[in-house]
């Protein structure tokens, strides 16, 4: 599997595999996705097999007032591909495009109902910071996660502690 970054003629492949993981009604609009993939202060991962695409994500960041903050827009996987730790992959590839932009912290939305999705957020250090009703649709509720990023010299320092 080779994960890098998106490319203006990904983006067909890209909105195919939106239009495979979501209801229609809550599919990103195409105008929206590519105002996303093609803004300054945001990554787009790409995971591909055999030059065929898998899945992606995008992360964007912004300064806050309490310092600059991530937040992930969407990781999706083909259904096709689940199972097969390409979100996991996909995740610490956005995580590290955050970390290089000097994020903080990352957070993120995500359906109530979605337990795969919630399993590998808790499973990567994010911890549940509230939910919003009606997020998706009337009773479609998100849960919001939040992980605090650590720099490099934290990150060796804790694995370095590890051993």
């Amino acid at each position: 599997m080779l994960y890098r970054l998106y490319k203006p003629e990904d983006f067909a492949a890209l909105y195919a595999i939106e239009e495979a993981c979501f209801e229609r009604a809550f599919c990103f609009g195409r105008r929206y996705m590519r105002q996303l993939v093609e803004c300054t202060s945001a990554a787009t991962w790409i995971a591909e097999d055999d030059g065929k695409m898998t899945g992606f994500a995008i992360v964007e960041w912004s300064e806050e007032t309490m310092g600059m903050v991530a937040y992930i827009q969407t990781l999706e996987v083909s259904p096709d591909w689940r199972e097969q730790g390409i979100g996991r992959e996909l995740l610490r590839c956005i995580e590290s495009s955050a970390r290089d932009a000097g994020a903080q912290a990352i957070w993120l939305h995500v359906h109530t109902e979605n337990a795969a999705a919630i399993r590998l957020y808790h499973a990567h250090g994010y911890q549940s910071a509230g939910r919003e009703e009606n997020y998706y649709a009337p009773g479609k509720a998100a849960l919001v996660c939040i992980k605090l990023l650590k720099n490099e010299v934290e990150k060796a320092q804790d694995e370095g502690a590890e051993r």
